[in-house]
């Protein structure tokens, strides 16, 4: 079963919630931070209450997941949370950029200054920092110390230290100024007040987290954008009669009508019509399937022929589109847990830290000096270690690296997405819409000998023009581009499952299979039959054209490859990543296109479900796997896959089911993508690195008891701009496209 689970703050959470509920007896739960849920295996019988109990102990709240209606419905409300963190965000920047200007600028110094700051600072230190501090005291409970227990600490160091000072030192007398001065000696700690370094504390890490929540919120728009896909109407025949009614009212059974342009209500059985069917959304096939009495068509796939009779098979939860929904979240929810290196680093930085403050405080009562000065040099220390710095150093690289990849049109939707790319070694590309342009093309023609090559187009153009075929449409866009304006047709009539007929110019002509030719005696010579042969032993679609009582050619048609797309094959080689062809398409085709681009690995002939399997297969054998796709059939691998990139060209089921989304259609924005996200996740490391390296450097400063605030007002500042400023490097990121 699955839980929902609310109020973690980092992936430490998660683990504490599944390590409590692994203790109860049968119970296996694996709980995700990513994406809020826990997964859980129980025996027969089990109360689930029981799960929902220990985790509202453990200090966080956990519920059955809703329908898939009741999440859609509220899929465009706004979130508590985020609302939340967002009002804590405008207050805390409202009251502390005053607070910081106050204590770094003498010259605002005015007389009671700092009883402004107070009140200015102490709504921001405990009412927009509760988040921190309700975790830390989560944390304390449960013998944790995360990034949270560090902010809590520092920022009540800071604050409390400030109250002693201003009530029971000297820091309240009228005229209090902080010198601008960076001296390193002994002060007066009972002189000095904190409180913009508690303040501005919070309000950075304020901003990352709101950041950071508004990325995450996106995890179950695949799913919404997948039930939307569906039509919302169906007209069913009731009694010989069309009545409209809402596809959820459709029953197993029902036959209804499905025409030209219009999707398919649900899974069903053709009764009466012959079309094709645009089934490319489930299959990956980029060639329209024809369908016709008897055939079983799928919901949400497009009708683009004639008009179809159909009845209904499955509805509601066991139509495939619902499948693939499914499909979609469990491979959201079984993603590995995304482990916080700033949290990480903190569980080891807050003990160091704590330790070494209670140890400056003992040396100093042990040598003889007054409390106040033993509890001076302890609070420096707890005040120093607040890592303002630290709350900046992943959100400005993360702001600054997706900002430039939207310049580029590469969407990065998270911090979690970048831990992935750094170790991905396996790309898994779509051939349909990424490898290739998902469109049929005109390729080739090979006109019998006489025949002229212009004349032989005119006429097929003129009659596919006039058919809604896709492969009909595709021959007479080329036609146009190479001929010009093509003639109307008279007397065109569509002959079922075979072709077209019609008079072009006075001259009765037929285009389409061999065999409508063959009902005519009109049969292709042996060099056109054997091009024929090969262009079909490649995969591609030959339609035959003849008038006069003869054949007169063939016309090829075939989805090609876009024309950077070897090129982008190459630099992924580049990059150290092995590309592989995953496809829905036939084996024929697929092997076509890899050889054409220079992929070795090929996966043909594919579902969507197989799909999702290739790509585990490949996780089981020790692969970091990205996967590239566009279609809704995509969906769920792009969801299992380590790192799913969407082509935004595709669908936006397919979109909301990545990592990352390619604006453009261009297959160079994956090696684009991959190359940025690397270099965000060594700035974010470099970041993290002198966030913590500043705060070292200054604690053994303020363990002798020497730190004025003046310094570690600066420290503060100082290790905050050379994050933004080594954040800012990264809008000189360049494209391949660009560079080539």
């Amino acid at each position: 079963m699955e839980l929902e689970i609310g109020g973690m703050t980092c992936a430490s959470c998660a683990m504490r919630i599944e390590k409590k509920l692994n203790k109860l007896d049968g119970v296996q739960a694996s709980v995700n931070y990513a994406t809020e849920k826990a997964k859980v295996t129980v025996p027969e019988g089990y109360d689930p209450a029981l799960l929902i109990a220990e985790v509202e102990k453990t200090g966080y709240t956990a519920a059955f997941p809703r329908t898939e209606v009741a999440k859609a419905a509220e899929g465009h409300a706004d979130d508590p949370e985020l609302t939340s963190l967002r009002q804590r965000l405008i207050g805390s920047i409202v009251l502390t950029v005053p607070v910081i200007a106050m204590a770094m600028i003498p010259a605002l110094q005015f007389t009671y200054w700092q009883w402004a700051s107070l009140a200015l600072a102490a709504p921001v230190i405990i009412w927009a920092a509760w988040p921190f501090h309700r975790a830390a005291w989560m944390n304390l409970k449960h013998g944790a110390a995360t990034m949270d227990t560090l902010i809590s600490m520092g920022t009540s160091a800071a604050f409390l230290w400030s109250l002693y000072a201003l009530f029971f030192g000297t820091a309240g007398t009228a005229g209090m100024t902080h010198p601008f001065e960076f001296t390193i000696a002994p002060s007066d700690g009972a002189a000095n007040i904190y409180l913009e370094v508690g303040a501005g504390v919070t309000m950075f890490i304020l901003a990352g987290r709101y950041f950071e929540k508004r990325s995450k919120k996106q995890a179950g728009a695949a799913l919404r954008a997948l039930l939307e896909l569906g039509a919302k109407e169906v007209s069913v025949l009731r009694d010989g009669a069309e009545v409209k009614i809402p596809t959820a009212d459709l029953a197993v059974g029902d036959e209804f009508i499905v025409r030209p342009g219009e999707k398919i209500a649900t899974d069903g059985v053709v009764v009466s019509g012959t079309s094709a069917v645009d089934a490319s959304m489930l299959t990956g096939e980029s060639v329209p399937v024809e369908v016709r009495e008897g055939d079983a068509v799928a919901g949400a796939t497009v009708n683009a022929g004639g008009r179809l009779v159909v009845r209904a098979t499955r509805v509601g939860a066991d139509t495939q589109l619902a499948q693939m929904a499914r499909l979609v979240e469990e491979a959201q929810t079984g993603k590995a847990e995304v482990q916080r290196l700033a949290d990480r680093v903190s569980g080891v930085f807050v003990p160091i830290v704590i330790a070494i403050a209670v140890a400056a405080l003992g040396a100093w009562l042990g040598a003889g000096f007054p409390v106040t000065a033993a509890f001076t040099a302890a609070v420096a220390v707890l005040v120093i270690a607040c890592p303002c710095a630290l709350g900046l150093a992943t959100p400005t690289a993360l702001l600054v690296g997706t900002g430039r990849g939207a310049q580029l049109g590469i969407l990065i939707k998270g911090p979690e997405v970048l831990e992935s790319t750094r170790l991905v070694d396996t790309v898994v590309l779509d051939k349909t819409g990424t490898v290739t342009s998902g469109r049929m093309t005109l390729v080739d023609v090979f006109a019998e000998p006489g025949v002229d090559r212009a004349e032989l187009l005119r006429f097929a153009g003129a009659l596919e023009d006039a058919s809604e075929h896709p492969i009909a449409q595709a021959i007479a866009k080329g036609a146009t581009q190479e001929v010009g304006a093509l003639p109307a047709p008279e007397d065109f009539a569509n002959i079922e499952g075979k072709g077209v007929q019609g008079i072009v110019d006075g001259i009765a002509v037929v285009v389409g299979r061999e065999s409508l030719l063959a009902d005519w005696s009109q049969h292709l010579s042996r060099e056109v039959a054997e091009a024929k042969a090969d262009a079909e032993s490649e995969g591609k679609t030959v339609v035959a054209i003849g008038w006069d009582g003869k054949a007169r050619g063939i016309l090829v048609v075939a989805d090609t490859v876009k024309p950077t797309s070897a090129e982008a094959i190459a630099q992924l080689k580049q990059l150290g990543l092995t590309p592989v062809l995953l496809t829905g398409d036939n084996e024929a085709v697929a092997r076509r296109i890899a050889a054409e681009v220079g992929i070795e690995q090929v996966h043909a002939e594919v579902l969507p479900k197989d799909k999702v399997a290739v790509i585990r297969r490949l996780q089981q054998e020790g692969k970091v796997v990205a996967m590239v796709g566009d279609g809704v059939n995509d969906a769920p691998a792009l969801a299992q896959a380590d790192l799913g990139l969407a082509m935004g060209t595709g669908t936006d089921v397919a979109i909301e089911a990545s990592d990352i989304t390619l604006v453009r259609g261009d297959l160079r924005s994956a090696v684009d993508a991959i190359r940025l996200s690397r270099r965000t996740l060594s700035t974010i490391k470099t970041n993290l690195f002198w966030a913590f390296a500043y705060n070292v450097a200054a604690i053994p400063i303020a363990a002798l008891g020497m730190l004025n605030p003046m310094l570690a007002g600066a420290a503060m500042a100082f290790s905050s701009v050379f994050v933004v400023g080594n954040s800012l490097r990264l809008r000189g990121f360049r494209s391949v496209a660009a560079e080539s």
